[in-house]
């Protein structure tokens, strides 16, 4: 059976997670997975232990479903799409362990696969975990020819062994190496000073904007509440937590919940608090989540959120619907939504068609920072 027919629906299909409704057409594979697979059912048909770093719906475990698979991904929506589609083509049973990109790798490997991520800084952090392995275990990593430069074929190098690559097929490329023991650090987490203020933000390698303050959230910064109110408040996308910190270093009687599908950017935002505020510990709580699914009916007070346009390399404004919508679920009556968006996005039409109102805080040339209340 060619990987074509495999990841063409014959016999399985395989869908992004969650459906975007509007471009459910999306394609949940690409030309490198299709290249990979056929290259390990040709190379390493014999392989039974399978390290894999970065499916992002879950190509590579349902069509190599057969073998015993451990996944390592950052992200949960992966992980979710794990389930439906392995459920969906009844691989439920498949031998499929899914870890997080913070958790401890297994050693009993034959053989690990890679979908090069297009975060440079996340590949290295992996690589550097790889480089503590035992020696000699193949390593093939996919990915857009165009996206494998130099500067990564030297970070395979500096982790593992000296890579070779393929000939590009479908525009797409393949870089083989070997795991070599080395058991080099990566610099992962950075830290550095957060203007303004006492605190040290440290971040993990998949974190947004993780070697500076973005500068949406250096203005979001000036648009956030203060006072003695014990609000309930959700930091929705937290990424390294800068939003809800500042929350809490205003608010002394506030509670926040941190709410990332990255695990790495959770684990950031953990940290921040335990090393900036370790007496605000117990008013938090961490959560890798898709969105606000599981959060209905959670009485906030305030969400803050920063909502991502984009999926992987698609442009797509479903995520943020999926924010809004899912925040007004998780909202009490009287409760405020409050966000920071490109002004392009035109966010403020799709607040008041989900809410009936909302409100300009303040903006500038590039960003907007909006307001809605939830009536009843």
């Amino acid at each position: 059976m060619t990987t074509d027919a495999i990841l063409a629906g014959n016999p399985f299909t395989l869908h992004r997670f969650p459906l975007d409704q509007k471009n459910r057409s999306l394609q949940a594979w690409d030309s490198a997975d299709e290249y990979l697979l056929d290259y390990v059912f040709e190379h390493h048909r014999d392989a039974n232990r399978i390290l894999i770093l970065n499916d992002s719906f879950g190509a590579l475990c349902c069509a190599l479903a057969d073998k015993h698979c451990t996944v390592v991904t950052d992200s949960y929506v992966s992980t979710l799409a794990y389930e439906y589609n392995l459920e969906a083509n009844e691989l439920a049973d498949a031998q499929v362990d899914v870890l997080t990109s913070m958790d401890e790798l297994p050693k009993d490997i034959d053989l690990i696969l890679i979908k090069i991520p297009k975060n440079s800084g996340l590949l290295q952090a992996q690589l550097a975990r790889l480089s503590k392995l035992t020696t000699d275990i193949p390593v093939i990593a996919a990915g857009k020819a165009k996206e494998i430069h130099t500067s990564t074929l030297k970070s395979f190098s500096h982790f593992l062994t000296e890579p070779t690559t393929s000939l590009a097929v479908k525009k797409s490329r393949l870089v083989f190496s070997k795991t070599s023991a080395k058991a080099i650090d990566s610099k992962f987490p950075v830290s550095w000073p957060l203007e303004k203020t006492d605190f040290i933000l440290s971040n993990e390698a998949n974190v947004f904007s993780r070697d500076s303050l973005d500068i949406g959230a250096r203005f979001f910064i000036n648009y956030l509440p203060m006072g003695k109110k014990p609000l309930k408040v959700i930091d929705l996308g937290c990424g390294n937590g800068v939003i809800g910190l500042m929350t809490l270093a205003k608010m002394p009687n506030a509670t926040v919940t941190f709410i990332d599908e990255s695990a790495m950017a959770v684990h950031s935002a953990e940290q921040n608090i335990v090393n900036n505020l370790p007496e605000r510990v117990a008013d938090c709580q961490f959560v890798q989540n898709d969105c606000l699914t599981g959060f209905e009916n959670y009485g906030a007070d305030l969400i803050l959120c920063n909502p991502p346009f984009h999926q992987a390399n698609a442009i797509t404004d479903h995520i943020a619907w999926q924010m809004f919508l899912q925040a007004k679920a998780a909202l009490r009556q009287g409760g405020e939504l409050r966000i920071i968006g490109n002004r392009h996005l035109e966010y403020d039409d799709k607040l008041k068609r989900l809410f009936g109102n909302s409100k300009t805080l303040g903006n500038n040339k590039k960003f907007t920072v909006l307001s809605a209340i939830k009536r009843s």
